[in-house]
């Protein structure tokens, strides 16, 4: 008999079939493997991380028009198809609702262990070398330049700003990439995000000297 994890695999997978590259199947696998990873040294209910993991961007609102309720009715609806407990239902919606980055500027809702988990193995994904390749996978899907020095980075954008943002790629990691590593919740995603954060730092550095024609 198919587990309810089977099942919800079996469903994300059919979900994200057509998905763009970084935010497809695979990026679901790597974050659910990350928050394995993380709960392995943390005092957590292993379900919820494995079900938040797998349904955390089964309808991410960047591919909805920017509708945030889709992803968590979407969610609801398969887990009470399969008969999950009201408990276990509400408390993957809160990690669904309450997970994003949304351009730093947003107070989380909602707290819990497995929260901080399934956040960090998402944030873990968005930063190191997979992290570089799917910021500019997604500026290619969105037509945007790499780079224009004439751009100024924003930091201070609001929600809906950083939702609608059409600056260039290399903005990205000042907006949001880099700023990860002191917003991770978990000791091992902090560890590991160090590791990733100084990828992208050796990255930027490569990419300007080339950028300059020093390289």
């Amino acid at each position: 008999m198919m587990s309810l994890i089977d099942n919800t695999i079996l469903f994300v997978k059919k979900q994200l079939e057509n998905a763009e590259g970084g935010h497809d199947w695979f990026h679901i696998e790597r974050v659910y493997k990350n928050a394995l990873l993380i709960a392995q040294g943390e005092n957590c209910d292993l379900t919820v991380v494995k079900l938040g993991a797998l349904l955390h961007d089964v309808a991410d609102s960047k591919f909805h028009n920017g509708d945030e309720t889709v992803g968590p009715k979407m969610a609801r609806a398969f887990l009470e198809s399969e008969n999950t407990p009201e408990e276990t239902i509400q408390h993957v919606i809160n990690i669904i609702e309450n997970i994003s980055f949304k351009g730093g500027n947003f107070d989380r809702k909602f707290h819990s262990k497995e929260l901080d988990i399934v956040q960090d193995a998402d944030r873990l994904d968005a930063i190191g070398a997979i992290g570089i390749a799917r910021a500019f996978n997604y500026g290619g899907f969105k037509n945007r330049t790499l780079h224009n020095p004439n751009i100024p980075v924003n930091l201070n954008m609001s929600k809906e700003e950083y939702k609608k943002t059409e600056a260039p790629t290399i903005n990205h990691f000042y907006e949001k990439l880099l700023l990860l590593k002191d917003r991770m919740n978990t000791e091992t995603g902090k560890k590991i995000a160090l590791e990733r954060h100084h990828y992208m730092e050796g990255f930027l550095a490569q990419f300007y000297a080339e950028w300059d024609g020093e390289k």
